[in-house]
Protein backbone atom coordinates (compact mmCIF):
# COMPACT_ATOMS: atom_id res chain seq x y z
CA UNK A 1 0.00 0.00 0.00
CA UNK A 2 1.31 3.65 -0.84
CA UNK A 3 2.02 5.73 1.96
CA UNK A 4 0.38 8.44 -0.10
CA UNK A 5 -2.83 6.86 0.04
CA UNK A 6 -6.12 8.48 1.29
CA UNK A 7 -7.00 6.39 4.68
CA UNK A 8 -11.20 5.32 5.35
CA UNK A 9 -10.49 4.93 8.68
CA UNK A 10 -7.77 6.41 11.03
CA UNK A 11 -6.78 2.62 12.25
CA UNK A 12 -5.75 1.38 9.24
CA UNK A 13 -2.97 5.02 9.08
CA UNK A 14 -0.78 4.22 11.99
CA UNK A 15 2.97 3.78 11.90
CA UNK A 16 4.53 0.45 11.29
CA UNK A 17 4.72 -1.47 14.91
CA UNK A 18 4.64 -4.55 16.29
CA UNK A 19 1.02 -5.25 16.11
CA UNK A 20 1.15 -3.47 12.60
CA UNK A 21 4.29 -4.12 11.11
CA UNK A 22 5.17 -3.35 6.85
CA UNK A 23 3.84 -5.41 4.72
CA UNK A 24 7.25 -7.27 4.14
CA UNK A 25 7.47 -7.93 7.26
CA UNK A 26 4.27 -9.26 7.87
CA UNK A 27 5.32 -13.04 7.40
CA UNK A 28 8.36 -13.09 10.11
CA UNK A 29 6.01 -11.48 12.45
CA UNK A 30 3.21 -13.77 12.44
CA UNK A 31 3.53 -16.36 14.46
CA UNK A 32 5.05 -14.36 17.15
CA UNK A 33 1.89 -11.94 17.00
CA UNK A 34 -0.47 -15.15 16.76
CA UNK A 35 1.12 -16.13 20.44
CA UNK A 36 1.04 -12.91 21.77
CA UNK A 37 -2.58 -11.89 20.47
CA UNK A 38 -4.77 -15.22 20.56
CA UNK A 39 -2.64 -17.50 23.49
CA UNK A 40 -0.95 -15.03 26.33
CA UNK A 41 -3.33 -12.20 26.58
CA UNK A 42 -6.52 -13.62 27.33
CA UNK A 43 -4.71 -15.77 29.77
CA UNK A 44 -3.43 -12.76 31.37
CA UNK A 45 -6.86 -11.63 31.78
CA UNK A 46 -8.59 -14.99 33.04
CA UNK A 47 -5.81 -14.55 35.91
CA UNK A 48 -6.63 -11.05 36.27
CA UNK A 49 -10.75 -12.04 36.50
CA UNK A 50 -9.73 -14.86 38.83
CA UNK A 51 -7.64 -13.06 41.30
CA UNK A 52 -10.12 -10.16 41.46
CA UNK A 53 -13.06 -12.81 42.03
CA UNK A 54 -11.40 -14.51 44.95
CA UNK A 55 -10.71 -11.53 46.59
CA UNK A 56 -13.90 -9.78 46.59
CA UNK A 57 -15.80 -9.79 49.96
CA UNK A 58 -12.80 -11.18 51.40
CA UNK A 59 -13.55 -8.63 54.21
CA UNK A 60 -11.84 -10.79 57.12
CA UNK A 61 -8.55 -10.95 55.38
CA UNK A 62 -8.16 -7.40 54.27
CA UNK A 63 -8.86 -6.82 57.95
CA UNK A 64 -6.18 -9.16 58.77
CA UNK A 65 -3.92 -7.03 56.56
CA UNK A 66 -4.83 -3.42 57.85
CA UNK A 67 -5.11 -4.20 61.14
CA UNK A 68 -1.79 -6.23 61.52
CA UNK A 69 0.56 -3.77 60.00
CA UNK A 70 -1.11 -0.54 60.00
CA UNK A 71 -3.48 -0.30 62.96
CA UNK A 72 -6.85 0.25 63.44
CA UNK A 73 -7.47 3.53 62.71
CA UNK A 74 -5.79 3.69 59.04
CA UNK A 75 -8.95 1.69 58.13
CA UNK A 76 -10.76 4.74 58.09
CA UNK A 77 -10.76 6.59 55.04
CA UNK A 78 -8.84 5.07 52.81
CA UNK A 79 -10.15 4.16 48.81
CA UNK A 80 -11.60 1.11 48.29
CA UNK A 81 -9.15 -2.21 48.29
CA UNK A 82 -9.49 -5.52 48.39
CA UNK A 83 -13.08 -5.37 49.13
CA UNK A 84 -12.90 -3.03 51.97
CA UNK A 85 -15.91 -0.77 52.71
CA UNK A 86 -14.26 2.72 51.97
CA UNK A 87 -16.01 5.60 54.64
CA UNK A 88 -14.86 9.14 53.90
CA UNK A 89 -13.40 11.24 56.38
CA UNK A 90 -16.43 13.32 56.59
CA UNK A 91 -18.92 10.46 57.03
CA UNK A 92 -16.82 9.23 59.18
CA UNK A 93 -16.62 12.28 61.93
CA UNK A 94 -20.27 12.13 61.28
CA UNK A 95 -20.85 8.85 62.39
CA UNK A 96 -19.00 9.23 65.44
CA UNK A 97 -20.57 11.32 66.63
CA UNK A 98 -23.87 9.44 65.91
CA UNK A 99 -22.50 6.90 68.01
CA UNK A 100 -21.13 8.87 70.59
CA UNK A 101 -24.58 10.52 71.18
CA UNK A 102 -25.51 6.70 72.60
CA UNK A 103 -22.66 6.53 74.86
CA UNK A 104 -22.83 7.82 78.63
CA UNK A 105 -21.12 9.27 82.15
CA UNK A 106 -17.59 7.33 82.32
CA UNK A 107 -17.99 5.67 79.04
CA UNK A 108 -17.41 8.66 76.52
CA UNK A 109 -13.54 8.12 78.37
CA UNK A 110 -13.50 4.09 77.24
CA UNK A 111 -14.93 5.33 73.77
CA UNK A 112 -12.85 7.61 72.56
CA UNK A 113 -9.76 5.44 73.51
CA UNK A 114 -11.09 2.35 71.94
CA UNK A 115 -13.79 2.49 70.07
CA UNK A 116 -16.08 0.64 72.41
CA UNK A 117 -18.22 0.73 75.21
CA UNK A 118 -21.11 -0.69 77.25
CA UNK A 119 -23.36 1.22 79.14
CA UNK A 120 -25.66 -1.41 81.55
CA UNK A 121 -28.56 -0.55 83.52
CA UNK A 122 -31.72 -1.88 85.16
CA UNK A 123 -33.28 -1.76 82.11
CA UNK A 124 -31.05 -2.36 79.46
CA UNK A 125 -27.40 -2.72 78.11
CA UNK A 126 -26.33 -0.80 75.24
CA UNK A 127 -23.40 -1.81 73.73
CA UNK A 128 -21.53 0.94 70.79
CA UNK A 129 -18.79 0.09 68.58
CA UNK A 130 -17.15 2.88 66.17
CA UNK A 131 -14.98 0.23 64.52
CA UNK A 132 -16.15 -2.06 61.44
CA UNK A 133 -17.65 -5.37 62.61
CA UNK A 134 -18.49 -8.66 61.13
CA UNK A 135 -21.83 -10.12 61.88
CA UNK A 136 -22.68 -14.31 61.58
CA UNK A 137 -26.23 -14.16 61.47
CA UNK A 138 -26.55 -17.88 62.13
CA UNK A 139 -24.62 -17.91 65.31
CA UNK A 140 -25.47 -14.04 66.57
CA UNK A 141 -21.63 -13.48 66.71
CA UNK A 142 -20.74 -9.84 66.10
CA UNK A 143 -17.22 -10.04 65.51
CA UNK A 144 -14.71 -6.51 66.65
CA UNK A 145 -11.38 -7.10 64.87
CA UNK A 146 -9.09 -4.77 66.82
CA UNK A 147 -4.77 -4.10 67.05
CA UNK A 148 -5.63 -4.78 70.29
CA UNK A 149 -2.49 -7.34 71.87
CA UNK A 150 -4.53 -8.22 74.82
CA UNK A 151 -6.59 -12.44 74.50
CA UNK A 152 -9.59 -12.07 72.98
CA UNK A 153 -12.58 -10.97 75.11
CA UNK A 154 -16.22 -12.48 74.58
CA UNK A 155 -19.23 -10.63 75.81
CA UNK A 156 -22.87 -11.95 75.85
CA UNK A 157 -25.63 -9.33 75.29
CA UNK A 158 -29.29 -9.83 75.45
CA UNK A 159 -30.82 -6.97 72.88
CA UNK A 160 -34.13 -6.16 74.83
CA UNK A 161 -34.77 -3.29 77.03
CA UNK A 162 -36.43 -5.45 80.25
CA UNK A 163 -33.49 -6.47 82.16
CA UNK A 164 -35.29 -6.29 85.27
CA UNK A 165 -38.32 -9.38 84.43
CA UNK A 166 -36.32 -12.51 84.21
CA UNK A 167 -39.77 -13.69 82.79
CA UNK A 168 -38.99 -11.70 79.35
CA UNK A 169 -35.16 -12.11 79.41
CA UNK A 170 -35.49 -15.49 79.49
CA UNK A 171 -36.77 -15.99 75.99
CA UNK A 172 -34.30 -13.23 74.50
CA UNK A 173 -31.69 -15.00 72.59
CA UNK A 174 -28.07 -12.96 73.29
CA UNK A 175 -25.64 -11.88 70.98
CA UNK A 176 -22.06 -12.53 71.44
CA UNK A 177 -19.60 -9.66 71.17
CA UNK A 178 -16.13 -11.34 70.20
CA UNK A 179 -13.22 -8.49 70.44
CA UNK A 180 -9.32 -8.93 69.37
CA UNK A 181 -6.48 -9.71 66.86
CA UNK A 182 -8.08 -10.98 63.69
CA UNK A 183 -5.50 -13.44 63.90
CA UNK A 184 -6.90 -14.83 67.61
CA UNK A 185 -10.84 -14.05 66.94
CA UNK A 186 -10.93 -15.76 63.07
CA UNK A 187 -14.07 -13.86 61.81
CA UNK A 188 -15.61 -15.66 58.88
CA UNK A 189 -15.27 -13.80 55.63
CA UNK A 190 -17.48 -11.63 54.78
CA UNK A 191 -20.37 -12.17 52.08
CA UNK A 192 -22.96 -8.55 52.17
CA UNK A 193 -21.63 -5.43 52.63
CA UNK A 194 -23.04 -2.00 54.11
CA UNK A 195 -21.99 1.22 53.86
CA UNK A 196 -23.92 2.14 57.26
CA UNK A 197 -23.68 1.25 60.59
CA UNK A 198 -25.90 -1.81 62.37
CA UNK A 199 -28.32 -1.49 65.46
CA UNK A 200 -29.06 -4.83 66.67
CA UNK A 201 -32.32 -5.31 68.73
CA UNK A 202 -34.54 -8.27 69.80
CA UNK A 203 -38.22 -8.65 68.49
CA UNK A 204 -38.74 -11.62 71.46
CA UNK A 205 -40.01 -10.43 74.76
CA UNK A 206 -43.59 -9.98 75.54
CA UNK A 207 -44.49 -7.90 71.99
CA UNK A 208 -47.45 -10.05 71.69
CA UNK A 209 -48.84 -7.46 73.76
CA UNK A 210 -49.26 -3.69 72.39
CA UNK A 211 -47.89 -2.30 75.76
CA UNK A 212 -44.83 -3.93 75.75
CA UNK A 213 -44.71 -3.28 71.82
CA UNK A 214 -44.46 0.14 72.26
CA UNK A 215 -42.78 0.28 75.21
CA UNK A 216 -39.63 -1.98 74.69
CA UNK A 217 -39.38 -1.47 71.32
CA UNK A 218 -40.83 1.67 69.51
CA UNK A 219 -39.84 4.49 71.93
CA UNK A 220 -36.42 2.76 72.54
CA UNK A 221 -35.81 2.60 68.58
CA UNK A 222 -37.15 6.07 68.25
CA UNK A 223 -34.47 6.97 71.21
CA UNK A 224 -31.61 4.90 69.52
CA UNK A 225 -32.11 5.50 66.21
CA UNK A 226 -33.70 8.59 65.24
CA UNK A 227 -30.78 11.06 65.11
CA UNK A 228 -28.79 8.62 62.24
CA UNK A 229 -31.59 10.36 60.08
CA UNK A 230 -32.25 6.39 58.47
CA UNK A 231 -28.85 6.03 57.48
CA UNK A 232 -28.84 3.07 59.99
CA UNK A 233 -29.52 -0.59 59.20
CA UNK A 234 -31.77 -2.67 61.51
CA UNK A 235 -30.39 -6.09 62.48
CA UNK A 236 -33.75 -8.19 63.99
CA UNK A 237 -31.84 -10.70 65.94
CA UNK A 238 -35.10 -12.73 66.97
CA UNK A 239 -37.81 -12.25 64.78
CA UNK A 240 -42.13 -11.73 65.24
CA UNK A 241 -43.80 -11.86 61.83
CA UNK A 242 -47.02 -10.06 63.52
CA UNK A 243 -45.38 -8.12 65.34
CA UNK A 244 -43.30 -6.67 62.22
CA UNK A 245 -46.33 -6.06 60.22
CA UNK A 246 -47.90 -4.04 62.88
CA UNK A 247 -45.56 -1.67 63.49
CA UNK A 248 -43.83 -2.42 59.77
CA UNK A 249 -44.30 2.04 58.83
CA UNK A 250 -42.18 2.51 62.49
CA UNK A 251 -39.52 0.69 60.88
CA UNK A 252 -39.91 2.07 57.54
CA UNK A 253 -39.77 5.71 59.30
CA UNK A 254 -36.66 5.01 60.92
CA UNK A 255 -34.58 3.16 58.68
CA UNK A 256 -33.92 3.66 54.80
CA UNK A 257 -32.85 -0.02 54.35
CA UNK A 258 -34.81 -2.97 54.61
CA UNK A 259 -33.91 -5.12 57.52
CA UNK A 260 -31.78 -7.66 58.72
CA UNK A 261 -33.42 -10.56 60.24
CA UNK A 262 -31.08 -13.46 61.63
CA UNK A 263 -33.79 -16.44 60.42
CA UNK A 264 -31.21 -19.31 61.08
CA UNK A 265 -29.61 -19.35 57.39
CA UNK A 266 -25.24 -18.95 57.42
CA UNK A 267 -24.87 -15.07 56.12
CA UNK A 268 -22.17 -12.86 57.25
CA UNK A 269 -22.71 -9.30 57.38
CA UNK A 270 -20.28 -6.35 57.47
CA UNK A 271 -20.99 -2.84 58.98
CA UNK A 272 -18.38 -0.16 59.19
CA UNK A 273 -19.74 0.30 63.31
CA UNK A 274 -22.49 -1.25 65.19
CA UNK A 275 -24.68 -0.69 68.54
CA UNK A 276 -26.18 -3.57 70.33
CA UNK A 277 -29.52 -3.28 72.50
CA UNK A 278 -31.79 -0.35 72.84
CA UNK A 279 -32.50 2.78 75.14
CA UNK A 280 -34.78 2.80 77.27
CA UNK A 281 -35.34 5.37 79.88
CA UNK A 282 -38.98 4.37 81.37
CA UNK A 283 -42.59 3.12 80.74
CA UNK A 284 -43.79 4.95 78.28
CA UNK A 285 -40.91 7.97 78.72
CA UNK A 286 -38.74 9.74 77.77
CA UNK A 287 -35.74 11.70 79.83
CA UNK A 288 -34.78 14.44 77.55
CA UNK A 289 -31.27 14.84 79.17
CA UNK A 290 -30.68 11.09 78.12
CA UNK A 291 -31.29 11.53 74.60
CA UNK A 292 -28.90 12.42 71.76
CA UNK A 293 -31.48 15.54 70.27
CA UNK A 294 -33.16 16.54 73.49
CA UNK A 295 -36.51 14.80 71.87
CA UNK A 296 -39.18 14.31 74.24
CA UNK A 297 -42.88 12.43 74.81
CA UNK A 298 -43.64 15.10 72.67
CA UNK A 299 -41.44 14.35 69.77
CA UNK A 300 -42.82 10.83 70.05
CA UNK A 301 -45.94 11.39 69.97
CA UNK A 302 -45.87 13.74 66.76
CA UNK A 303 -43.50 10.79 65.48
CA UNK A 304 -46.43 8.17 65.90
CA UNK A 305 -49.02 10.73 64.66
CA UNK A 306 -47.21 11.30 61.39
CA UNK A 307 -46.73 7.71 60.81
CA UNK A 308 -50.69 6.62 61.17
CA UNK A 309 -51.99 10.00 59.23
CA UNK A 310 -53.65 10.97 62.36
CA UNK A 311 -55.43 14.50 62.21
CA UNK A 312 -54.03 15.94 64.86
CA UNK A 313 -56.78 17.71 67.29
CA UNK A 314 -56.18 21.42 67.93
CA UNK A 315 -59.63 22.46 69.98
CA UNK A 316 -60.73 19.94 72.66
CA UNK A 317 -64.74 19.95 72.68
CA UNK A 318 -65.62 20.89 75.93
CA UNK A 319 -69.60 21.44 74.50
CA UNK A 320 -70.39 18.08 74.35
CA UNK A 321 -66.49 16.20 75.13
CA UNK A 322 -66.12 11.77 73.19
CA UNK A 323 -65.28 9.54 75.62
CA UNK A 324 -63.21 6.39 74.41
CA UNK A 325 -64.33 3.74 76.17
CA UNK A 326 -61.85 0.70 76.09
CA UNK A 327 -64.20 -2.53 75.92
CA UNK A 328 -62.75 -5.78 77.10
CA UNK A 329 -63.19 -9.63 76.81
CA UNK A 330 -62.47 -12.60 78.97
CA UNK A 331 -61.35 -10.55 81.95
CA UNK A 332 -61.18 -6.86 83.68
CA UNK A 333 -64.38 -6.62 81.68
CA UNK A 334 -67.36 -4.17 83.04
CA UNK A 335 -70.07 -6.21 83.89
CA UNK A 336 -72.36 -3.20 83.71
CA UNK A 337 -71.25 -1.56 80.66
CA UNK A 338 -74.28 -0.87 78.75
CA UNK A 339 -75.15 0.91 82.37
CA UNK A 340 -72.13 2.89 82.20
CA UNK A 341 -72.50 4.32 78.58
CA UNK A 342 -76.27 5.40 79.08
CA UNK A 343 -75.38 7.56 82.11
CA UNK A 344 -72.60 9.17 80.23
CA UNK A 345 -74.98 9.43 77.12
CA UNK A 346 -78.36 10.81 78.88
CA UNK A 347 -77.11 12.42 82.26
CA UNK A 348 -73.87 13.84 81.21
CA UNK A 349 -74.71 14.61 77.35
CA UNK A 350 -71.48 13.00 76.65
CA UNK A 351 -70.76 11.07 73.32
CA UNK A 352 -69.25 7.64 73.76
CA UNK A 353 -67.30 5.13 71.01
CA UNK A 354 -67.15 1.65 72.18
CA UNK A 355 -63.74 0.43 71.37
CA UNK A 356 -63.78 -3.20 70.89
CA UNK A 357 -60.54 -5.71 70.72
CA UNK A 358 -60.63 -5.75 67.24
CA UNK A 359 -60.54 -2.18 66.54
CA UNK A 360 -56.75 -1.73 67.65
CA UNK A 361 -55.77 -4.01 64.70
CA UNK A 362 -55.66 -1.45 62.23
CA UNK A 363 -54.28 0.80 64.07
CA UNK A 364 -53.99 3.68 61.24
CA UNK A 365 -57.60 3.76 61.68
CA UNK A 366 -58.12 3.20 65.31
CA UNK A 367 -55.35 6.08 66.66
CA UNK A 368 -57.60 8.74 64.21
CA UNK A 369 -60.45 7.36 66.55
CA UNK A 370 -58.50 7.93 69.95
CA UNK A 371 -56.85 11.33 68.16
CA UNK A 372 -60.96 12.18 68.05
CA UNK A 373 -61.46 11.76 71.79
CA UNK A 374 -61.14 14.12 74.79
CA UNK A 375 -61.31 11.50 77.78
CA UNK A 376 -60.05 7.49 77.56
CA UNK A 377 -61.96 5.77 80.14
CA UNK A 378 -60.61 1.68 80.50
CA UNK A 379 -59.31 -0.81 82.81
CA UNK A 380 -55.76 -1.05 83.63
CA UNK A 381 -54.52 -2.90 80.65
CA UNK A 382 -52.53 -3.07 76.92
CA UNK A 383 -55.64 -1.16 75.47
CA UNK A 384 -54.67 2.13 77.62
CA UNK A 385 -51.36 2.36 75.77
CA UNK A 386 -53.36 3.78 72.99
CA UNK A 387 -53.62 6.58 74.93
CA UNK A 388 -50.29 7.78 73.03
CA UNK A 389 -52.85 9.29 70.65
CA UNK A 390 -55.20 11.37 72.21
CA UNK A 391 -54.37 15.01 72.19
CA UNK A 392 -52.49 17.08 74.50
CA UNK A 393 -54.71 18.02 77.55
CA UNK A 394 -57.29 14.89 77.49
CA UNK A 395 -57.90 12.85 80.38
CA UNK A 396 -57.04 9.47 81.06
CA UNK A 397 -59.08 7.53 83.54
CA UNK A 398 -58.01 4.54 85.00
CA UNK A 399 -59.82 1.47 86.27
CA UNK A 400 -57.11 0.02 89.09
CA UNK A 401 -58.05 -3.59 89.84
CA UNK A 402 -57.85 -5.21 92.75
CA UNK A 403 -54.25 -6.34 93.60
CA UNK A 404 -52.69 -4.73 90.95
CA UNK A 405 -52.03 -0.80 92.03
CA UNK A 406 -48.74 -1.16 91.47
CA UNK A 407 -48.53 -2.23 87.32
CA UNK A 408 -51.23 0.59 86.96
CA UNK A 409 -49.66 3.32 88.91
CA UNK A 410 -46.35 2.64 87.05
CA UNK A 411 -47.33 1.51 83.77
CA UNK A 412 -49.53 4.21 82.68
CA UNK A 413 -50.37 6.70 85.77
CA UNK A 414 -46.82 7.53 86.14
CA UNK A 415 -46.16 8.58 82.53
CA UNK A 416 -49.83 9.77 81.85
CA UNK A 417 -48.61 13.80 82.55
CA UNK A 418 -45.44 13.19 80.51
CA UNK A 419 -47.30 12.23 77.99
CA UNK A 420 -49.15 15.38 77.98
CA UNK A 421 -52.31 14.01 79.61
CA UNK A 422 -54.58 14.83 82.72
CA UNK A 423 -54.61 11.51 84.83
CA UNK A 424 -57.45 10.11 87.08
CA UNK A 425 -57.20 6.43 89.10
CA UNK A 426 -60.34 5.29 89.55
CA UNK A 427 -60.02 2.38 92.11
CA UNK A 428 -61.92 0.07 92.52
CA UNK A 429 -63.45 -0.84 95.65
CA UNK A 430 -63.94 -4.60 97.29
CA UNK A 431 -67.56 -4.64 96.27
CA UNK A 432 -66.86 -3.93 92.90
CA UNK A 433 -64.87 -6.41 91.82
CA UNK A 434 -66.08 -10.27 90.94
CA UNK A 435 -63.94 -11.49 93.29
CA UNK A 436 -65.66 -10.33 96.06
CA UNK A 437 -68.75 -12.00 95.11
CA UNK A 438 -66.62 -15.00 94.35
CA UNK A 439 -64.17 -15.57 97.00
CA UNK A 440 -65.95 -13.44 99.50
CA UNK A 441 -65.03 -10.15 101.69
CA UNK A 442 -62.74 -12.87 103.73
CA UNK A 443 -61.01 -14.89 101.69
CA UNK A 444 -57.21 -13.42 101.65
CA UNK A 445 -57.49 -12.55 97.59
CA UNK A 446 -60.12 -9.55 99.05
CA UNK A 447 -58.67 -9.03 101.80
CA UNK A 448 -55.09 -9.60 101.69
CA UNK A 449 -53.49 -8.67 97.84
CA UNK A 450 -50.41 -9.10 99.01
CA UNK A 451 -49.89 -12.33 100.58
CA UNK A 452 -51.37 -13.46 97.07
CA UNK A 453 -48.24 -10.95 95.96
CA UNK A 454 -45.85 -13.46 98.01
CA UNK A 455 -46.82 -16.69 96.50
CA UNK A 456 -45.61 -15.11 93.03
CA UNK A 457 -46.50 -13.60 89.72
CA UNK A 458 -48.43 -16.94 88.95
CA UNK A 459 -50.41 -16.92 91.91
CA UNK A 460 -50.98 -12.57 90.84
CA UNK A 461 -51.97 -13.41 87.31
CA UNK A 462 -54.76 -15.85 87.95
CA UNK A 463 -56.17 -14.49 91.21
CA UNK A 464 -56.12 -10.67 89.35
CA UNK A 465 -54.82 -10.07 86.11
CA UNK A 466 -56.98 -13.24 84.40
CA UNK A 467 -59.54 -13.90 87.17
CA UNK A 468 -61.81 -10.44 87.67
CA UNK A 469 -64.32 -8.41 86.46
CA UNK A 470 -66.16 -4.93 87.68
CA UNK A 471 -69.49 -3.55 88.36
CA UNK A 472 -68.63 -0.05 88.95
CA UNK A 473 -70.60 2.15 91.15
CA UNK A 474 -72.23 4.32 88.49
CA UNK A 475 -72.98 7.60 91.00
CA UNK A 476 -69.33 7.28 92.34
CA UNK A 477 -68.18 6.64 88.53
CA UNK A 478 -69.86 9.67 87.73
CA UNK A 479 -68.18 12.26 90.09
CA UNK A 480 -64.81 11.12 88.28
CA UNK A 481 -66.12 11.86 84.46
CA UNK A 482 -67.32 15.72 86.23
CA UNK A 483 -63.80 15.69 87.40
CA UNK A 484 -62.37 14.93 84.20
CA UNK A 485 -64.81 17.48 82.06
CA UNK A 486 -63.32 20.17 84.57
CA UNK A 487 -59.80 19.40 83.47
CA UNK A 488 -60.85 19.42 79.99
CA UNK A 489 -61.99 23.20 80.80
CA UNK A 490 -58.03 23.99 81.99
CA UNK A 491 -56.25 22.18 79.17
CA UNK A 492 -55.03 24.26 76.95
CA UNK A 493 -53.67 22.71 73.04
CA UNK A 494 -50.32 23.77 72.24
CA UNK A 495 -50.56 25.54 68.47
CA UNK A 496 -49.52 22.91 65.51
Amino acid sequence: VSGARTCALPIYCRKPSFFFPPRTEMEKKEPVRRLVVYTLLPIFIVVLLFYDYNHQGSFSSSYSEHLDNEGQQGFRGRKEKDGIVPVEEAESSKLHLRLRRLVRGNDLAEFEATGFACDVNEFTEVCVIDRPVIFDKQSLTLYVPSDDQDPPTKRMVKPYPRREDPGAMDIVAPVQIVRGKVSAITPPPCEKMHHVPALLFSYAGFLENPFHAFNEVVIPLFLTSRHFESQVQFVFTEYRDQWARKYSEVVKQLSSFEPVIADGNRTVHCFPAAAVGLRYHDNLAVNRSEVPEGYTMASVREFLWNIYNVTVKTRLNLQKPKVLLVSRKGSRMFLNEDEMVKMMEQELGLEVHRALPNDTMSLDKFAQIVNSCEIMVGAHGAGLTNALFLPTGAVLIQVVPLGLNWASDHYFGKPAPGIGLNYLRYKVLRNETSLYETYGPDNPIVLDPAAIWAKGYAAVKEAYVDGQNFRINLSRFKGYLLEAIRLLGQSQLPDF
